[in-house]
């Protein structure tokens, strides 16, 4: 009986795997020897003639190559065909060989009757069951007046131990079915388990990529960003403003610095260098004086409310939250000449809201670049939410509002 698992190495299938078929299978090889020494020795030890001992006792022999060669790979490997029947044919023919030179020979049927419910299917082993336990009886037919035994006397024993070889075959094939059944689903259970690891494994490798992109986006990526833009604005005033072109050159060097600043910070997964040693107000601050630097524009930066202590994690997502819409207004908010930043502090949680006066756009999501998504997916992880509104002429807000009542930070990590 073969076990259909596949064998993975895991405590379960190494259980129900081929090798543990295979050792289970070493129990039946030694019931096998057991029978067939028993056999022997009984051939053996009766009476009779030298014909009578040595022909049985050789053929019960040539039943161990037999099983040996042919039978026990086909009962392990549990397939039916050709080979099973020239098998069974073969075995019941040594079986018969053996009790015609001496009846004792019928105790081999202990170990014929299992090996052919095992190699053939039920209505196969059934009849050759028959067969051999009809054996005894037409060998006492023949010669039972020799031997002082009848008919009647055996025959009841036969029809016995046909009756037992039908209850043994439909067991035995009870338990090959529940056996297969189980490594069945053991396998399947084994498959689900590595389906839903190697899911859990690309889902995790996707969240990185996402949260990687998002972070070099509002980090790097806009630095390099203004860089270009302050070291373009200097180019073209070098030659009729030589002062204000250093400025923008020494405006560009301390971009270049703080960039350097979270790049860092953004590999040893530290703090944002703009929260460090100040609070997030103070940082927004930082970052409207930033574009008043590079643009010009008119910017009012205005903090509403007692300052919390916010969570790491909500102080960041906020901040990045400033830093995508100002990047975005110092990229697409052409005609703008005033923004307001304005940070609320209730006792709800926090609001932020960035708005424009610029030409605007229509939000039908074909404007909504990358920025846009991993900012409302980065307040989404704090369970936040965030909306942005524009219109032809009318300008850009950016809404974020932040509820203090879930642990935004473990849900960030998370």
């Amino acid at each position: 009986m073969r076990n259909h698992s596949p064998g993975d190495g895991s405590q379960t299938g190494a259980y129900y795997g081929p090798e543990s078929g295979t050792r289970w299978f070493g129990l039946w090889d030694g019931f096998f020897a057991v029978s067939y020494l028993v056999t022997a020795v009984l051939l053996f030890l009766s009476g009779g003639s030298q014909v009578n001992h040595s022909i049985p006792i050789a053929a019960l022999t040539l039943t161990v190559p037999w099983y040996a060669a042919v039978g026990r790979t086909l009962m392990i490997e549990d397939t039916y065909g050709p080979r099973n029947l020239v098998f069974a044919a073969g075995l019941v023919t040594l079986f018969c060989l053996t009790t015609a030179f001496n009846l004792v020979g019928a105790f081999a049927l202990f170990a014929v009757i299992p090996m052919l419910i095992m190699s053939l299917p039920m209505a196969s082993a059934v009849v050759l069951a028959t067969a051999a336990n009809l054996c005894p009886v037409l060998v006492v037919a023949f010669t039972g007046e020799d031997l002082g035994l009848s008919v009647l006397g055996v025959l009841p024993i036969s029809l016995l131990s046909i009756a037992l070889s039908v209850l043994l075959g439909m067991w035995i094939k009870r338990v090959v079915r529940q056996s297969k059944g189980r490594g069945q689903l053991i396998e399947e259970l084994q498959q689900s388990r590595e389906r839903v690891a190697r899911l859990s494994h690309e889902a995790g490798i996707s969240a990185e990529r996402e949260r990687l992109a998002r972070e070099i986006h509002d980090t790097l990526a806009q630095g390099l960003t203004s860089i270009i833009s302050l070291v373009q604005a200097a180019e073209s005033e070098v030659r009729e403003a030589p002062d204000q072109a250093v400025n923008h050159l020494s405006l560009a060097g301390r971009v270049a610095k703080e960039s350097l600043a979270e790049a860092r910070g953004f590999v040893a997964a530290l703090t944002p260098p703009a929260l460090r040693g100040g609070s997030l107000s103070q940082a927004v601050r930082r970052q409207a004086e930033g574009l008043i630097a590079e643009t010009g524009l008119e910017v009012r930066c205005s903090v509403m409310g007692e300052e919390k202590s916010l969570p790491m994690a909500v102080s960041v997502v906020l901040l990045r939250t400033v830093q995508e819409a100002i990047a975005n207004v110092r990229k697409h908010a052409k005609q703008a000449r005033t923004v307001d930043v304005i940070v609320v502090f209730d006792e709800g949680g926090v609001q932020l809201l960035v708005r424009d006066d610029g030409e605007g756009f229509t939000p039908d999501g074909t404007q909504e670049g990358y920025g846009l998504r991993g900012m409302q997916a980065r307040v989404e992880e704090i369970d936040g939410v965030a909306t942005v509104t524009s219109g032809p002429g009318r300008g850009t807000t950016v809404e974020v509002s932040v509820p203090m009542t879930a642990p935004a930070e473990e849900a960030l990590r998370g």
